[in-house]
């Protein structure tokens, strides 16, 4: 007679599992959640009234409004292009798309600083194009163009590589069809290429958004650090700290910090509200 199979090889199996779940969860308290919480405790470290008065002075105000202004030009152009360079290279087999490719993905691998560097060489006072924007009053390195080009460089990507593959994935059949049907370029994207692609649009868009308010290093370069004209809020964080105060640089970062707050409380919403329709458009999920 036949004994049934041992089932003690499940416990080891449960045990590694457990071990693994309690060390992901270590070090998301260790690395991510601590430091967060951090943040906001050394911000109200004097009280509200301090931390209200921080962030309210002019300085902190005018980085602000520069943030959001930087992120609301960056954002959109960003958006079109990862729109464009999605449907070119999910639709179109031609020559150089892999270098294409390669092109979109270049700020992932290019230090923020180093982008800076490039368009202080090429509009710089002494840059390539410098003398003569000079000569015709015209303002990008130390001033909000120069931080609105950097960011747009550094931000690039992120739209793009949240549609190539979905739209890569999801083929062009129902486009096709529509074509068929008599749809025109616009109808057919509107009603048919955009309804699949809007939920990794706006997960592009949000990922984006934070990129380009939270960006230092290449703003940092083209800024010139001019206090209240050219300092978003990370330059406004960094020249608080390194002027020793230290509550003021604390509340400014909080800002920063509980936009990441929002925009992962933003997607985690939309996951939990439309998570079927969510799995139905991506890869393999119709």
């Amino acid at each position: 007679m036949s004994r049934p199979p041992s089932r003690s090889f499940g416990w080891p199996r449960l045990l590694g599992r457990g071990l693994l779940t309690l060390a992901a969860v270590a070090f998301l308290i260790v690395f991510l959640l601590l430091p967060l919480t951090a943040v906001f405790v050394e911000a109200f470290r004097q009280g509200a009234g301090a931390f209200f008065d921080a962030i309210s002075q002019d300085e902190a105000r005018s980085a602000i409004w520069l943030t959001v202004l930087v992120a609301a030009i960056a954002v959109p152009v960003n958006l079109v292009f990862g729109i464009a360079a999605a449907w070119v290279m999910a639709r179109f087999e031609f020559r150089g798309k892999s270098l294409l490719g390669a092109f979109i993905d270049l700020p992932f691998s290019v230090s923020p600083v180093i982008s800076g560097l490039v368009y202080v060489l090429l509009f710089g006072a002494q840059g390539w194009f410098g003398p003569w924007l000079e000569a015709h009053g015209v303002s990008i390195i130390f001033a909000v163009p120069g931080l609105v080009l950097a960011t747009m460089f550094i931000t690039l990507p992120f739209v793009a590589r949240e549609l190539i593959p979905l739209m890569q994935a999801q083929g062009n059949e129902e486009e096709e069809a529509a074509r068929v049907l008599g749809a025109n370029g616009w109808q057919m994207f509107f009603r048919v290429t955009l309804p699949n692609i809007r939920w990794a649009l706006l997960y592009g868009v949000l990922l984006c958004n934070a990129r380009a308010m939270g960006e230092f290093g290449a703003v940092s370069v083209v800024s010139g650090h001019i206090r209240g004209l050219t300092t978003t809020i990370p330059l406004e964080v960094e020249m608080r700290y390194n002027e020793y105060d230290y509550v003021g640089a604390f509340a400014v970062a909080s800002l920063l910090a509980l936009l990441a707050l929002v925009t992962l409380a933003i997607k985690t919403a939309l996951e939990w509200r439309y998570g079927d329709e969510i799995a139905s458009h991506a890869p393999g999920g119709r």
